[in-house]
């Protein structure tokens, strides 16, 4: 048994034994993550794909936008902004785009026919396996600029932009 020299009384002894176990007890709750994370484990099944959340599709918005808006500004950006919109844009949209573009005569996923100066994107509210974000175009810089406005739907189990309006 361990003996406190300094100890004097028995409340002293109990306290100082409290003490020593609740250090003892801090120690073996510290070693016990760290003896589990050093174990070898067993291979378990890959995770299932999860459905993305709203913060994770506002954040592909924006990429898309800000890579799109770069590949549409450059001058030989065409087949890398018809890759984004494979790769980011559903089938139907693609479609539904097509047919916008043939009847308006301009770009479909900015609804405008030149590249905006700047965009920002603001999530919004999701439902029923959907998110939508505001994405806000830039068109003129200076003391009054112009802005237009688009609502992106996006789904929510595939990450992808599924409908653009403004």
């Amino acid at each position: 048994m361990l003996r406190l020299r300094d100890a004097q009384g028995p409340g002293r002894r109990r306290a100082a034994g409290r003490a020593l176990l609740a250090a003892a007890l801090l120690t073996a709750t510290a070693a016990v993550p760290a003896a589990a994370a050093a174990a070898p484990r067993a291979r378990t099944a890959p995770a299932a794909v999860r459905a993305e959340t709203p913060t994770a599709a506002y954040q592909r918005v924006a990429h898309f936008y800000g890579a799109y808006i770069d590949a549409v500004a450059a001058e030989d950006g065409g087949g890398l902004a018809t890759a984004l919109r494979s790769f980011y844009l559903t089938p139907r949209l693609r479609s539904d785009l097509a047919a916008w573009e043939k009847r308006n005569h301009a770009d479909g996923v900015l609804r405008a026919q030149n590249v905006p100066l700047a965009l920002r994107v603001t999530p919004g509210d999701s439902a029923t396996g959907h998110t939508w974000s505001k994405v806000r175009l830039t068109w003129s810089g200076g003391e009054h600029p112009v802005h237009s406005y688009l609502t992106v739907r996006s789904d929510l189990t595939t990450g992808r932009i599924s409908a653009i309006d403004g």
